[in-house]
């Protein structure tokens, strides 16, 4: 008998299929867990790739309080004032104006947010430089501050990616007043340097008074928490000249 031909199965179940999205495409299962690891890698090389276009050989890191306002009570007015102002100094003399192909240093790095992390991009920005704003995705919204030079803004979801970046390229650390997220920067670098698994970088804290009223650092010292010569790691400054002069003291190399 004859075999009556019966038309294919129609393929629009195929091609509506989630597993027959091109992978790249697919932002359910980028998103899912097992692509973490992915994830993690993205973040890294987004801002790697546009940190390289820029020519961006090392950084000035500079923290401190969200919080800070350039009309605040108490001293936060001369907080921001001083991080503006070290934010132009650094990038005046410290390399972050060289053309490009010649490699940009010292360019200041921030959290991206407001307070004395705008104060510092903004001090960049007065002396037309770039500077890099790396933001981190949090449940209140935050939004970059208007300082930080746009394709160096970035967004991170992970802390740990955000903390690699402002760390890999850091050629100083200067530490503004702050609270947990201030501490939490500061503590991150200053393990790196105890431990020697980053360079030798110079670590400036500013307004040694808000400092000692902080933190007991001889405390850790005379408890045997940390030794004697780990209080050497940072030191205190309070004006941005001072600042500028201490890193040089400790290390940090501007370029001519």
């Amino acid at each position: 008998m004859p075999v009556t031909p019966t038309p294919p199965p129609d393929v629009s179940a195929h091609l509506a299929s989630p597993s027959y999205r091109l992978a790249a495409l697919d932002q359910e299962f980028l998103l899912g867990d097992s692509m973490r690891g992915v994830r993690f890698l993205l973040e890294f090389a987004k801002a790697e790739e546009a940190l390289r276009a820029w020519g961006v050989v090392s950084t000035i890191v500079v923290f401190g309080s969200a919080r800070v306002s350039s009309e605040g009570p108490g001293r936060q007015a001369q907080w921001y004032e001083t991080a503006r102002g070290f934010g132009r100094l650094a990038s005046e003399v410290g390399g972050a104006l060289l053309d490009g192909r010649e490699g940009r240093h010292n360019v200041i790095a921030t959290g991206g947010g407001p307070g004395i992390m705008e104060a510092a991009n903004r001090g960049a920005h007065d002396a037309g430089a770039p500077s890099i704003g790396f933001n981190i995705t949090l449940p209140h919204e935050q939004a970059p501050n208007p300082y930080s030079t746009p394709e160096l803004t970035f967004q991170f979801h992970y802390f740990a990616m955000r903390k690699m970046h402002l760390a890999m390229r850091a050629s100083a650390l200067v530490i503004f007043p702050g609270g947990f997220g201030t501490l939490d920067e500061l503590f991150e670098l200053l393990t790196l340097r105890q431990t020697h698994k980053s360079p030798p970088i110079p670590i400036v804290l500013c307004d040694k008074a808000y400092w000692s009223n902080v933190i007991n650092f001889e405390a850790l010292a005379e408890h045997g928490m940390i030794s004697p010569e780990d209080l050497d790691l940072f030191g205190y400054a309070e004006t941005p000249e001072e600042i500028w002069s201490l890193l040089e003291a400790k290390g940090l190399h501007a370029v001519d």
